[in-house]
């Protein structure tokens, strides 16, 4: 089986988690706010681990130090990602304009990137990223926000435009993220739990800055 083939089977199978959550959100049973609450859980644990690991193991000293830096922002990490996913989750049509807009951004980012080429954003975080990726994803993210609105009430809400742009922003700087935290640690994902994606937290890195920033945005 083809790592592409790989990659769709997972995207599929994690397509019909959430349709099921949302099934059981429709009968009273909140399983967005705790599948949500499971996503954050598994990031926080995957960065721990790696964390750990290359802090005992790793040969090289700069790689021991950050390790061991980024360890003691784990802590308030995780709670931050944690609280953040457990009062967000709550809110399903929150969640779902969220997966929509960061799928739609890393999709345009991946695709048009790809096509349009050119000049690398920071070619040593992440090799494949480029401008005209990171700008298509913009425009592709706030498009989903904006068919979101419609959908849903058949008006064009401009609220929802910004909230668009902010979320496709922030998302791609959350993969961004985690690239820099991948390179410095010297590993190319976080985990291997959803074939052709990585980890977990390699899957859902565009949530780092999304989830906690909504959550303070909503209080």
């Amino acid at each position: 089986m083809t790592e592409t083939t790989k990659r769709i089977l997972a995207g599929a199978a994690m397509g019909l988690v959430a349709i099921g959550a949302g099934m059981l959100e429709y009968y009273g049973i909140h399983a967005v706010r705790w599948l949500v609450l499971a996503i954050a859980g598994g990031m926080v644990f995957e960065l721990a681990f790696n964390l750990f690991k290359r802090g005992i193991i790793a040969k090289d000293t700069g790689t021991k130090k950050f390790a061991y830096v980024a360890t003691l922002f784990l802590i308030p990490f995780a709670l931050l990602l944690l609280m953040s996913a457990y009062h967000v989750g709550a809110r399903p049509w929150i969640i779902l304009l969220l997966l929509m807009t960061i799928s739609a951004a890393d999709i345009g980012a991946w695709f048009f990137g790809k096509l349009i080429g050119g000049d690398k954003m920071w070619e040593h975080l992440s090799a494949g990223k480029t401008w005209a990726g990171q700008i298509a994803g913009i425009i592709c993210g706030t498009s989903a926000a904006v068919l979101y609105g419609l959908l849903g009430t058949d008006t064009f809400l401009p609220q929802l435009m910004w909230i668009g742009i902010g979320v496709s922003l922030l998302s791609q700087y959350g993969d961004l993220t985690a690239s820099w935290v991948k390179r410095k640690l010297g590993i190319k994902d976080f985990g291997n739990l959803l074939p052709g994606h990585g980890g977990i937290l390699d899957r859902f890195d565009g949530w780092i800055y999304v989830l906690p920033i909504i959550w303070l945005v909503m209080l």
